[in-house]
């Protein structure tokens, strides 16, 4: 009897800790009462094989359950085809666009196309019978067909409407006949680090489709180096949203997504290792997105032309902070007040740069009235002018600050380089 009353002590203790505790006490009333029919309570039992599925029905409709269904339609898989003698595999581990399918390398028929790669893509507009589908251009480049694969299962062949490889941006059309749904552009200039990050795409390829991922935005403005397909080299930065949303190899191209089911970014390469050769770590969580500020811009060009005219300076040119401390002071001969800018390493002949009175060793440290502390800087406020447009530069030359104004050309890249 004192066991039983012992028992029962017990119980009536761990029922109120629980309670105190704000944890949900299941069996409780069975146990210390009569009512054995309370909606939703788990019955003891002593006897075995009989465990139940509870009854209790959980409803639950979040915020990303919302974005997932309301964007889901828009989001399709890219199927990158290509001949068998033209596949290869880049290696560039950092860009992800889907592994490149191992029956493409085998020998066979060159005129035969192969799965080469897969990636994401999303549509965001319906016009004249046409969908048009953002993605990255490293998701189609080399292509000889594309294909796209609706979240239904449709397949459908895909036209390129325009690539740019500066900004890895792409633009494809499809017929518009069973496409239900678009996706819309947020600000992205307006998102917050540490708010709520959806990735939606195919990773690992179609067989994943629509798969669903959620993080945080890590960073708003993170500069990463951009390296070239074919060379492997380093080419310039980009500036780009980090989020530790989960993406991986052919989630390029797919929607980055605010909490209202707006595309914030287009999701175009992670970091998978860092450090030397003897000392590589491997990277958890840093994924990296095309602003849609930047894709809206591109992909209007690449509708409206077929392709991006960019302006040039006709330079080339070196962070500031990759010039040591001694070639500052002797070469350059900058102030200390000096800290960041773009050195320039050569003028190209009759160039806007040259035009405007650059020369070899000036350094930039402002255009069109923005600061330029690094090359990436200097891109960014570039890019955000046409050709045609006059431009004030501030630079130091020996030491002395001076200004000017550039008027802006295309490509530059037939002209001779002056020393």
């Amino acid at each position: 009897m004192k066991q039983a009353n012992g028992l029962v002590k017990t119980a009536v203790v761990a029922v109120v800790a629980a309670v105190i505790g704000g944890g949900v006490v299941y069996g409780g009333v069975n146990l210390l009462g009569n009512d054995s029919s309370s909606n939703g309570s788990v019955v003891n039992t002593n006897k075995a094989g009989t465990t139940q599925v509870s009854n209790v029905k959980v409803s639950t409709n979040s915020q990303v359950s919302n974005v997932f269904k309301h964007t889901k339609n828009a989001v399709v898989s890219v199927i990158n085809l290509q001949s068998q003698s033209s596949s290869d595999d880049s290696g560039l581990s950092e860009f992800f666009g889907g592994s490149s399918d191992s029956s493409s390398s085998s020998s066979g028929s060159s005129s035969s196309l192969e799965e080469y790669s897969e990636g994401s893509g999303v549509i965001y507009k319906k016009a004249d019978g046409k969908a048009y589908i953002v993605t990255n251009n490293h998701v189609v480049s080399g292509s000889q067909k594309l294909e796209v694969i609706l979240s239904d299962g449709t397949k459908l062949t895909a036209k390129k409407v325009g690539t740019d490889s500066v900004t890895d941006l792409a633009v494809l059309s499809i017929s518009a006949d069973k496409v239900t749904q678009v996706a819309s552009f947020g600000d992205s200039d307006s998102i917050k680090v540490g708010e709520p990050a959806i990735a939606i795409g195919s990773p690992l390829g179609s067989e994943y489709a629509t798969s669903v991922t959620q993080g945080i935005i890590s960073a708003k403005n993170r500069t990463v180096a951009v390296t070239d397909e074919t060379t492997g080299q380093e080419t310039g930065a980009a500036t780009v949203i980090q989020t530790d949303a989960a993406i991986n190899s052919g989630n390029s191209g797919g929607p980055l997504l605010n909490i209202q089911g707006q595309v914030i970014g287009i999701n175009s390469m992670k970091l998978s290792s860092s450090g030397s050769s003897s000392s590589t770590a491997t990277v958890e969580g840093m994924g990296f997105a095309i602003p849609s500020n930047e894709v809206v811009k591109i992909i209007d060009q690449l509708v409206t032309n077929g392709k991006i005219v960019r302006p040039a300076l006709g330079v080339s040119m070196a962070d500031l902070a990759n010039i040591s401390a001694a070639q500052q002071k002797s070469i350059l001969k900058l102030p200390a007040s000096v800290t960041g800018g773009v050195v320039l390493m050569s003028v190209k002949t009759s160039s806007p740069a040259a035009n405007a009175g650059l020369k070899k060793y000036d350094v930039i440290t402002s255009l069109g009235g923005k600061t330029v502390t690094d090359s990436a800087d200097l891109r960014t406020e570039l890019y955000n002018h046409s050709v045609g447009d006059k431009v004030a530069v501030q630079y130091y030359r020996d030491g002395a600050k001076k200004s000017g104004t550039i008027t802006l050309s295309e490509n530059t890249t037939q002209l001779k380089v002056t020393e």
